[in-house]
C-alpha cells in the first residue's frame, strides 16, 4: 500500500510505503511516483498514530440506544446499584451494544482497546460474553484485550473468584482489582486473590482505583509491595487513581520514582479535578501513561461518545494545556502512550516531545485526520478521517470498511 500526500504529526508532505501491515519508508511527496498495489489519498491530511483506548466498559455502554435520564446514587456502589437494577432493560442485548459502541470507536480512529468485562453474582459471565461477542465481530479492525472485572468486589458476594477464574479461562486477558479498601475492606484478602489470579493465568493486572488522598496512596503501597515481591514489574496498570496527588508534594515524588522503578502504568480518563499525579512528569520519568473514555452513555453517566480524539481535547483541557506542544503530548498518550500499556504494545513515549509511530519498522496502525496542525485537529475533530489497522483501511469517513 501506499498513502500519498500526508503530514506525519504536521510536518511536511509525505508518501508512506506500506508492506505486511508495516510501514517500510516515509519519503517525501512525489506526485508522479508511480504506485504499486492499494493507493490512499492522504489530500494533504495529518498522519498520526492510530488512538487506543485503555480504560472503557464496553459491557455497559448505551450507544446507539434512546438518550436515558441518569438515574444513579451517588458513589461507586450507589452507581452500580443502579446499573444491575436496569442493565437487563435495554432494547439490545449486551453483545449488540458492545459491537455497536466498538464499530463506532473504530470508525472514529480506535485500533487498540482495554475493556472492562463485569464478573459478579447478578450478571455470571453474561457481560463478559457479550464483550468477547464484540471483539470477534470486529476481529481484524481492532485489537481488544478484555478484562475479567469484579466490579462489585471481590468478597462481599460469594463465588466472584471462582467467576473471574472462569472468565480469565475463557479469553479474559487481564485480571482488574477495584478499591481494595472501601469497597471489599479488606485490602489484603482483595490483593491477595488478584495477584493469585494473575499468577495462576499469567495474566497482567489493572486496579480500578478511586480511593482519596491518604487512603488511596495505602492501597498503592499494598500494590507495590506485592509488585516486588513477585516479579510483577511492568505487568500493572492503575486505573484513574484520581486523588494519588494531592497528599504531599514529597508523596508525589516517591510515587512517580517507584512507578518508574516498578514500571507501574497508569490509565487516566481526564477526569475534571486534577488532583492525580501530574502527567507531565510521570512521563518524564518513564511512566507509561494511557487514556480512556471510562463509561460510555450507561447507566453510570451520560458522558462518553466512542470519540478517543474528543476525549484527548479533554486531557488537554483538564491539564490546563495550551501549548501546541502539550496538546501534541496529549495525542501521543492518547495513541502510542495507551498502547504501550497493551500486552506485546510498542514501546513507551520518551519525553513530551517524542512523536513516535510513524517511522520505517512501525505497526502501521494510523489515523489520517483533515486539520492545519495537530493541535488544531484535536480542537476541531474533523469528520474527514481515514482509519487504518496493520496497513489496511478499516474505516473511512466515519464508516466501517468491509
Amino acid at each position: 500500500m501506499l498513502i500519498t500526500n500526508v503530514r506525519p504529526w504536521g510536518g511536511e508532505p509525505c508518501d508512506i510505503e506500506i508492506k505486511d501491515g508495516v510501514t517500510v519508508g516515509v519519503m517525501p511527496h512525489d506526485p508522479a511516483r508511480a504506485a504499486t498495489g492499494d493507493t490512499v489519498a492522504g489530500r494533504g491530511r495529518l498522519a498520526l498514530p492510530s488512538l487506543a483506548d485503555v480504560h472503557c466498559h464496553l459491557d455497559s455502554t448505551r450507544m446507539g440506544l434512546p438518550f436515558r435520564p441518569h438515574t444513579g446514587a451517588p458513589g461507586v456502589w450507589g452507581m452500580m446499584m443502579n446499573d444491575r437494577d436496569h442493565w437487563r432493560e435495554d432494547e439490545w442485548s449486551v453483545a449488540q451494544r458492545a459491537t455497536y459502541t466498538l464499530g463506532r470507536m473504530i470508525e472514529r480512529g480506535t485500533t487498540r482497546v482495554r475493556s472492562y468485562a463485569q464478573i459478579d453474582a447478578d450478571c455470571g459471565l453474561e457481560r463478559f460474553e457479550g464483550v468477547l461477542a464484540a471483539k470477534e465481530a470486529h476481529a481484524g479492525r481492532c485489537e481488544v484485550e478484555i478484562m475479567a472485572f469484579p466490579q462489585a468486589g471481590l468478597l462481599r458476594e460469594k463465588g466472584v473468584p471462582a467467576l473471574m477464574d472462569r472468565a480469565l479461562s475463557s479469553g479474559a486477558a487481564v485480571v482488574g482489582g477495584i478499591d481494595p479498601c472501601t469497597l471489599d475492606r479488606d485490602p489484603v484478602r482483595h490483593l491477595d486473590i488478584v495477584f493469585d489470579l494473575a499468577e495462576r493465568h499469567q495474566a497482567p493486572v489493572d486496579i480500578h482505583l478511586h480511593e482519596p488522598g491518604a487512603l488511596g496512596v495505602f492501597s498503592v503501597d499494598l500494590i507495590l509491595e506485592r509488585v516486588r515481591a513477585l516479579d510483577m514489574a511492568g505487568r500493572v496498570t492503575l486505573s484513574h487513581a484520581y486523588d494519588l496527588g494531592s497528599v504531599s508534594e514529597a508523596t508525589t515524588r516517591r510515587l512517580i520514582e517507584e512507578f518508574a522503578e516498578l514500571d507501574i502504568a497508569m490509565a487516566t480518563v481526564a477526569p475534571a479535578q486534577q488532583r492525580g499525579l501530574p502527567l507531565a512528569a510521570l512521563t518524564a520519568a518513564g511512566v507509561r501513561v494511557g487514556l480512556g473514555e471510562d463509561g460510555q452513555r450507561d447507566f453510570w453517566s451520560p458522558y462518553g461518545n466512542a470519540d478517543m480524539l474528543d476525549r484527548t481535547w479533554q486531557l488537554a483541557f483538564t491539564n490546563g494545556y495550551r501549548a501546541d506542544e502539550l496538546i501534541e503530548h496529549c495525542v501521543a498518550v492518547a495513541s502510542r502512550g495507551g498502547a504501550s500499556i497493551l500486552q506485546d504494545g510498542p514501546p513507551r513515549l520518551n519525553s513530551v516531545a517524542d512523536r513516535p509511530g510513524l517511522a520505517a519498522g512501525d505497526s502501521a496502525d494510523l489515523l489520517l485526520v483533515e486539520g492545519e496542525t495537530v493541535a488544531s485537529a484535536v480542537m476541531d475533530r474533523s469528520a474527514d478521517r481515514t482509519v487504518l489497522h496493520r496497513g489496511r483501511v478499516v474505516a473511512d469517513g466515519l464508516n466501517l470498511v468491509d
